[in-house]
């Protein structure tokens, strides 16, 4: 039931078993983003600067396989193809069959490291067509002006078709290609209304119905880019040039692009990161806005991760280079809004299908007009054809059409602005009917850092120091938080485990000296059959008071428990207030004991808790959830909630800064680990849907009121112009006042976020 991840495919690792129960292993690291593969080709387009007409060459690969992603450049009259060498040559001779010409885009090596494409801007026609407004317009006053006689009429038609060669020679030629494939777009419709009007006599207002909407046009186009490429930017933060250690111990300034992997790199106070990469050497706050949307700068020491495009705050930091240029976070981030953009949201289909009915049926009544008005009407020919020609200009289903994806986009963007990367408009749409919302313990709801609060010998007669060495042998083969608080805690071990093994859901279990050993949860010595009444008192007690409990145990008996805690985030008891006044039902799903579930979920403001899952266990509830309450989203991490993740409506992967497989995993990202993030993605996705039926309302609205004037009225064209192209520039600026509004928090986000990616 689900969308185009495949969520469940995200692999396991199998050297780590769960100490507490339910949580599965961290999966080793995920491949490169797909833009790795096969590079994607750019192609020039040049009858392409309308969103009609991106709808159409859409339409046209609809039916090539393989074509991972699309990339559409109004402006620039670009189409960028993700897909393998041959599938995008079957693309480019889809794009021909429909009618439109495609040449390869030009590219030039520009600043190190980057390349500089080169195309025809579109602000290169704007000149050019300011002087056909300004013909047209001279046309318009000499035939108000000029007395009646040969050359007044004569000069008026010579300003009015230069001004239509200087503005509508190419909409005039993608116009008959259009009708030469039966194809009703705007880019026919204009000229036929335009080609009617010359004929009619109406010179003047020809030129500047023709002048006024490729003004539009262009615009729009502009308007539509700026939305799309409004996350591109984040890219240009991220320096092009890094200072990198040499060999001898000196520093030499280079590209960013050919730094190495394990490469070391200098970063001074006030510099932005480079590279994503390890802190080998010094301390400092980073700012990680342009990755994760944090405000409050991080403390970093060595050990710890930094991304490309942040900021180095006070003090000097040597990093070891762990991404190139091309896969650093920043880049990865980029990557998967673009493919986001590039994916169609339900409205946007439903938007479309209505454009291709709506078009054709103004058409035929346009027909109707011209050829029943003088015999139902009385009207006379002149007037009937001049009024099927007005409406033809309405029937310009381009605001309509352009309502959607601007809208759609601005909101991808905006989301990706405050480190939530959404990957579509589908998941945009759905997350605002989200009806309840299952969240993780460990590292969702509480800080994921877990440490060793206490621990005890249950058997008198075992040596302590032996039995803490043997727990620390098997804890520190398991890369679980709970195992490594366990690991931490204790004495390092010099010991090594024979046959190691992860017990899924339950914990670990190795050979030492000849005798096998576990280190699980309470649910693995209760399979094992070596509870007592005595030992579930001891373990009772220490989770009523919120702590994890492992076991050590042999064949022949319990040894030691150990006790951890791990606590809650600053903002997950906000976070839940917020998603409760949303009418959301947060619902708490952890592989933990109940007693510890349900101590941390009282701490959190959550009364609906289930303990005791094991990953199939937290299917079959966000199963039940589904049926009791609708649309659900799961919160997790991405890795150790695959399962859930992909049954649920949609999956959220918290704190994924850096992180390729929660990248990979989850329908929405939110890049740090502050819980606030996912009221927020529902505020937004509920603003976006607003603002998507103001622009749809807008649209037909403006277009319903110039439909009654053009039959009964007096419209006349350059107004049914003024409205169509005006209609299509309002729902453009609609649209990116998502942008605008970057933040879009409750009245009660005023504490600073925590600090994100290392958190886990």
């Amino acid at each position: 039931m689900r969308h185009e991840h495949q969520h469940g495919a995200v692999p396991r690792a199998s050297g780590c078993g769960g100490c507490c129960a339910g949580d599965q292993a961290p999966a080793p690291a995920a491949p490169p983003p797909p833009a790795a593969g096969s590079p994607a080709q750019r192609w020039r387009i040049p009858a392409m600067d309308c969103a009609v007409e991106e709808a159409e060459i859409r339409r046209a690969l609809e039916a090539v396989p393989g074509i991972r992603g699309l990339r559409f450049r109004l402006a620039e009259r670009s189409l960028e193809i993700d897909a393998e060498p041959a599938v995008t040559e079957q693309a480019v001779a889809a794009i021909r069959r429909a009618g439109f010409e495609a040449a390869r885009w030009v590219v030039e090596s520009a600043a190190p490291g980057r390349p500089r494409e080169r195309g025809h801007a579109s602000g290169a026609g704007l000149p050019r067509l300011l002087l056909a407004l300004a013909l047209a317009a001279a046309a318009e006053l000499l035939s108000l002006t000029l007395p009646p006689g040969i050359w007044g009429p004569v000069v008026s038609m010579g300003l009015a078709a230069a001004a239509i060669a200087l503005a509508g020679l190419d909409v005039l030629k993608k116009g008959l290609v259009a009708l030469r494939h039966l194809r009703l777009n705007i880019n026919a419709l204009m000229s036929v209304a335009v080609a009617g009007a010359f004929v009619l006599g109406e010179w003047p207002e020809a030129a500047m119905v023709m002048a006024l909407y490729s003004i539009a046009e262009l615009l729009e186009a502009r308007a539509v880019d700026r939305a799309r490429n409004a996350i591109s930017g984040l890219l240009a933060t991220a320096p092009e040039e890094a200072s990198v250690r040499q060999a001898d111990g000196t520093w030499q300034t280079r590209p960013a692009a050919d730094v190495p992997l394990n490469a070391t790199v200098r970063v001074r106070p006030g510099e932005r990161v480079p590279l994503d990469g390890e802190v080998i050497d010094g301390n400092s706050a980073i700012n990680q806005a342009p990755v994760t949307g944090e405000s409050i700068p991080v403390d970093k020491a060595p050990g710890d991760p930094v991304f490309a495009g942040t900021i180095n705050d006070s003090g000097t930091l040597s990093i070891r280079v762990t991404a190139l240029a091309t896969h650093s976070t920043l880049a990865r981030i980029i990557h998967a809004v673009e493919q986001a953009q590039g994916s169609r949201a339900p409205m946007q289909r439903f938007v479309d299908r209505f454009a291709a009915i709506y078009t054709p049926a103004v058409f035929v009544l346009a027909l109707a007009v011209a050829m029943l008005g003088p015999v139902a009407l009385g009207w006379d020919i002149g007037t009937a054809v001049y009024k099927a020609l007005v409406l033809l200009v309405i029937a310009c289903p381009c605001a309509l059409v352009i309502s959607t994806p601007v809208t759609v986009v601005s909101g991808l963007a905006a989301a990706a602005r405050r480190g939530i990367l959404i990957k579509g408009g589908a998941h945009l749409e759905l997350a605002r009917g989200i009806k309840a919302m299952a969240l993780d313990k460990t590292g969702t709801l509480t800080e994921g850092k877990p440490s060793l609060v206490t621990w005890s010998l249950l058997d008198a007669a075992q040596d302590a120091a032996k039995v803490e060495r043997i727990a620390a042998a098997l804890a520190g083969h398991s890369d679980h938080p709970v195992a490594k608080a366990i690991a931490a805690g204790l004495v390092p071990s010099i010991l090594d485990p024979k046959d190691f093994k992860a017990l899924a859901g339950r914990g670990v279990q190795g050979e030492i000296d000849g005798m096998v050993y576990v280190l699980g949860n309470h649910r693995l010595l209760h399979e094992r059959g070596q509870c007592s009444t005595a030992l579930e008192a001891t373990l009772q007690a220490h989770e009523r008071a919120g702590q994890t409990v492992s076991l050590l145990a042999s064949d022949t008996g319990v040894l030691a428990v150990f006790a951890v805690a791990d606590k809650i985030k600053p903002s997950s008891k906000a976070a839940v207030a917020e998603l409760r006044s949303l009418g959301i039902t947060p619902v708490m799903l952890t592989g933990d004991n109940q007693l510890t579930a349900e101590a941390i979920a009282r701490e959190a403001g959550i009364d609906n808790v289930r303990g005791n899952l094991l990953p199939d266990d937290k299917l079959g509830a966000i199963r039940a959830l589904q049926v009791q309450h609708g649309t659900t989203a799961m919160v997790g991490d991405g890795i150790n909630d695959a399962p859930a993740l992909a049954q649920a409506d949609i999956g959220i992967a918290m704190g994924a800064a850096g992180t390729d497989t929660a990248m990979e995993a989850a329908d929405v990202v939110v890049m740090n680990d502050d819980l606030r993030r996912l009221a927020e993605t529902v505020r937004l996705s509920r603003r976006t849907h607003s603002v998507l039926w103001q622009n749809i309302t807008l649209a037909l609205g403006i277009k319903a009121a110039f439909f009654v004037l053009a039959l009964f009225g007096s419209a006349t064209m350059w107004m049914a112009v003024f409205a169509d192209m005006g209609a299509s520039l309002l729902v453009v600026a609609n649209g990116l006042r998502l942008l605008r509004a970057s933040k879009v928090r409750a009245p009660s986000e005023g504490a600073p976020p925590v600090p994100s990616a290392s958190t886990l």
